[in-house]
């Protein structure tokens, strides 16, 4: 079921009214109502594959059980790794099958021989990547002693499949999301009143900033062979923010979503297109993600604390898997390889965290000049990753990027349904200005004090939705494939 959806619409004031009214007074009841309600929202787009969220649901409920009263370090380790190859084993086979296959015979292509092995049409499951890491997350805690297992199969079952964030995140720990379903919940006005606030701004970086950039990127990737430098410029940017509406709308919505039934999210974007380095973009870009790398992946590796040779290898063994996560092409692995590049300079000249604060206001002019400078030269680079990210192939986004810098004609772009151009420039230069202008508190996308203007946003908000709102266009979101 997709948030931008009729379906949606009517589904959550539903099971709102239900969770509230009907189903409070019991702990018990209310979760097993979250789970038949996530239960439904994920099987509306096909019920079979229910049954690889409760197959991953009761696998890591029993080992984190099982590991409770183990003290043997083999025994726990046996557990551990049970859970990994049983969950990364699905995740393998659904996403990477094929793609390990293809490669396989690319290979042997290569080198003279010519192989004749199958391949499978398997159906990526919907959100498969997140629900994984998330119940991950919760053995290897456990395993660790960093988190108490539970004995409640209905909590634990509403803590993997929670429907808000189940198909594209956050990815939630079950230190932050465990507690909250486990214990009693109460109504609060201004907590779902922030919860509202921040649905309606998703929907308005889904609808009106992504899925109207939506056509001309595709129309631009596309046929990029036929489009001069200028052009491809214009593709690679909307891309950038077609990506970052998408994603980090969906994000909101979830936050949003999950505030109305008393529960708090991880944030999981921080306006990343104001980062000084790349360090900082990733502190600020798909949170949940990236921390979960650094917590599961990096850390254990020895993260910085080995000699500098190995903390570089780390930090391209997590840039390289962060990349393969996102899908199954080399594109994504070159995207991961190409960050990993980019980070690495500011990490041997330990700079990687030289930009924690906040971003500096107008008030000292030099400083909000150099920093400019510093966000103008992050967001070229990462927009030239993301050339990588929305190709269909390594040689498509080469000459994307050859086409784009060494292609010095110019055309005037028209928009594939003919609309004006100019105004798409102007939708964004305002977005960026509003953006910057709330850069500094990412849960409360309308901080102003005087009340007629807060209802003057929420009705320029609406009606832009409203405006923008295209039943032809595609509006399911990008992560979803990943």
């Amino acid at each position: 079921m997709l948030f931008n959806s009729i379906d949606f619409a009517i589904f959550l004031p539903v099971v709102f009214l239900l969770y509230w009214f009907v189903f409070k007074r019991n702990l018990k009841l209310q979760n097993f109502f979250i789970v038949f309600a996530s239960y439904l929202f994920y099987g509306w787009w096909d019920w079979r594959f229910l049954s690889l969220i409760v197959f991953s649901t009761l696998v890591d409920f029993t080992i984190g059980n099982l590991l409770r009263n183990e003290a043997r370090i083999s025994k726990r380790k046996l557990f551990l790794w049970i859970s990994i190859v049983i969950n990364l084993g699905f995740l393998g086979f659904f996403k990477y099958y094929n793609f390990f296959v293809d490669s396989f015979v690319n290979a042997f292509t290569f080198f003279g021989q010519e192989l004749q092995v199958g391949t499978l049409n398997i159906i990526l499951p919907v959100g498969i990547s997140f629900y994984t890491f998330q119940t991950l997350s919760y053995t290897i805690d456990v395993y660790k002693k960093q988190l108490e297992p539970t004995k409640d199969l209905i909590a634990f079952s509403a803590f993997v499949c929670f429907f808000p964030q189940l198909v594209a995140g956050p990815i939630e720990r079950a230190v932050n999301l465990l507690p909250q379903i486990q214990n009693q919940r109460n109504f609060d006005k201004q907590q779902a009143v922030e919860g509202l606030k921040l649905i309606l701004w998703g929907f308005f970086k889904k609808l009106v900033i992504a899925d109207s950039l939506a056509p001309i990127v595709s129309d631009i990737f596309n046929n990029s062979d036929t489009y001069s430098s200028t052009t491809l410029i214009i593709g690679a940017v909307f891309f950038a923010f077609q990506i970052y509406g998408d994603f980090s709308g969906y994000s909101d919505i979830a936050i949003g979503t999950s505030k109305l039934f008393g529960i708090e999210l991880m944030s999981n974007f921080k306006f990343p297109y104001f980062a000084r380095n790349i360090g900082e973009f990733w502190r600020k870009w798909h949170i949940s993600l990236s921390t979960w790398f650094r917590d599961y992946v990096y850390i254990p590796l020895g993260g910085s604390k080995v000699s500098k040779a190995k903390s570089i290898r780390n930090i391209f063994i997590i840039f390289l898997v962060s990349g393969f996560w996102h899908g199954a092409n080399w594109t994504f692995v070159i995207w991961g390889f190409f960050h990993a590049l980019l980070f690495l300079p500011s990490f041997v000249a330990n700079t990687n965290r030289k930009f924690t604060g906040d971003v500096h206001v107008l008030s000292n002019f030099k400083i909000f000049f150099i920093d400019g400078l510093r966000m103008l030269q992050t967001f070229v680079l990462v927009t030239i990753g993301w050339v990588f990210f929305r190709s269909e192939s390594i040689k498509q986004a080469f000459d994307y990027l050859k086409r784009l810098l060494f292609d010095f004609s110019s055309e005037h772009y028209m928009h594939p349904s003919g609309y004006r151009m100019v105004d798409y420039f102007i939708i964004l230069i305002l977005f960026v200005l509003y953006e910057y202008s709330i850069r500094n508190d990412e849960r409360n996308p309308f901080p102003f004090q005087n009340k007629y203007v807060r209802f003057l946003v929420y009705v320029l908000m609406v009606f832009s939705i409203i405006l923008f709102f295209d039943d032809g266009v595609d509006r399911s979101f990008i992560y979803f494939q990943f």
